[in-house]
């Protein structure tokens, strides 16, 4: 299954609106916690999915 951008997007920010708290500017962190609340299965989605929380985190934080 294919998965696009914005698909990466949107579960990212549905789990950042869900979960506040729970994610931090560290990656391998946010890797963690997305594997522990979603059920990918997918290691590469998971990461992307990942990445994007961190970058946007990071954005957010910053201004």
């Amino acid at each position: 299954m294919a998965v696009d951008a914005h698909d990466i997007m949107s579960i990212g920010d549905d789990l950042l609106n869900g979960y506040p708290d729970t994610f931090s500017e560290d990656f391998a962190t946010n890797k963690r916690k997305v594997e522990q609340l979603t059920e990918l299965r997918s290691k590469r989605v998971r990461n992307r999915i990942a990445g994007y929380i961190t970058r946007r985190y990071n954005r957010t934080k910053s201004q």
